[in-house]
């Protein structure tokens, strides 16, 4: 048996609760933040700044941490024994 047909399949379900469980406060908080900043601005343009933050939060910072913290949950492992 080869080491890739082994490996425990992660939960895209799972994934993706807990990613909208984080992400979602997240850009709820980035937009109180920025509609007084950017009043009087069209949505495109505060789209175009909303967009590059929450990409590269998400890419570099959400998504790792939930990977380091919840990817036993993901893959449907056990928990972690806490040292």
């Amino acid at each position: 048996m080869s080491p890739i047909a082994s490996r425990p399949q992660p939960s895209k379900l799972r994934l993706s609760l807990i990613m909208l469980a984080v992400v979602y406060p997240f850009v709820t908080a980035i937009l109180y933040i920025l509609m007084p900043l950017t009043e009087g601005w069209p949505l495109w343009e505060r789209t175009l700044l909303l967009a590059p933050i929450m990409v590269f939060s998400i890419v570099y910072f959400i998504a790792p941490t939930i990977q380091k913290h919840f990817g036993w949950f993901i893959v449907r492992a056990p928990r972690p024994a806490i040292a």
